[in-house]
């Protein structure tokens, strides 16, 4: 007779039960994140604004060439800013931002004064917007040249050399600005544009420090009156534009002789800390030598070298 089986059989059949194949995990796209990408679109942005201003100039629409300039800048200013704070610096965003720069900032404010005013003094206005434009463009390459020298000692990052492009694109369309409240006949004469489109390509390829803005810091007890400077120039903005700006424009240029007296103090100071750190170094290496030489073993009396130094 036939014995039961001590286990039971399986009840279900084997084979029913598969294992599950893992799944394959989805490849990840390669390239840049949107936080590499903002900074260089804003950089497209501003070029985009700077070619807008030049074909305002071209229909004779020199408010709307004026604000393209603005948002230009404005553009300019935030993509460093965002740039730095997501991290996404790079080389490629450099080189695109001098670009744009030389357009926006060189290129469209020097055409614009030539249609407004510079053709009204022939090849002399010529030769401004030519000189105003190859000035913009040799300032940005030495800008460009310079980026990372850490031979600048710390006090002189706060500073530019010479007037950066985007204000001096706005002191360069600084008459038209003014002539459209006072009127193009006496702004717009060409014996007044043409020495001061060459004036501001001057001070742009110039050596003179300028504030840099960059690593401005507000005092605690002037944050509201800050915050209410701000709101004010907004609204004045919005109700009078071109005087605001034309006042902004002459602000800064009245703070261009404030900016090189402090940087001058700041180069004084640094250089009498460095006087009087000179002279405890060299007392202190000679204070180490004659302690060096005192506990070196000298020659013995009776040594040729002795006898030698003797005589």
């Amino acid at each position: 007779m036939k014995r039961p089986p001590v286990f039971k059989q399986p009840v279900f059949k084997p084979g029913v039960f598969r294992k599950r194949r893992a799944r394959r995990p989805h490849p990840r796209l390669k390239g840049l994140s949107i936080n590499h990408l903002l900074p260089n679109v804003l950089t497209v942005l501003a070029l985009c604004s700077g070619l807008t201003a030049i074909r305002f100039a071209m229909h004779e629409r020199w408010e709307q060439a004026v604000m393209c300039i603005v948002i230009a800048a404005v553009f300019d200013a935030l993509d460093g800013r965002i740039a730095r704070l997501l991290n996404g610096q790079s080389k490629f965003g450099a080189e695109l931002d001098s670009l744009s720069d030389v357009i926006s900032f060189g290129v469209a404010p020097a055409f614009m004064m030539y249609l407004w005013a510079l053709n009204g003094a022939g090849s002399l206005g010529w030769i401004a917007a030519m000189a105003y434009a190859v000035c913009a463009a040799l300032r940005l390459a030495r800008f460009n040249s310079r980026l990372g020298d850490v031979d600048l000692p710390p006090w002189a990052f706060n500073y530019f050399t010479g007037v950066p492009a985007p204000a001096g694109a706005g002191l360069a369309v600084l008459p038209m600005v003014i002539g459209f409240e006072a009127g193009p006949a006496v702004a717009g004469h060409p014996a007044i544009v043409v020495p001061w489109t060459l004036l501001v390509g001057g001070l742009m390829v110039s050596t003179l420090p300028t504030f840099s803005g960059k690593g401005m810091r507000v005092p605690t007890h002037y944050v509201v009156p800050a915050l209410v400077g701000v709101g004010l120039l907004a609204a004045s903005l919005v109700s009078q534009p071109w005087w605001t700006l034309a006042f902004v424009g002459l602000v800064y240029m009245a703070s261009l002789p404030f900016s090189i007296a402090q940087f001058r103090k700041l180069q004084r100071a640094a250089q009498m800390m460095q006087a009087v750190e000179e002279p405890v170094v060299a007392e202190g290496a000679g204070a180490d030598a004659a302690e060096a030489d005192a506990l070196r073993p000298g020659p013995a009396a009776s040594s040729p070298e002795a006898k030698t130094t003797t005589d």
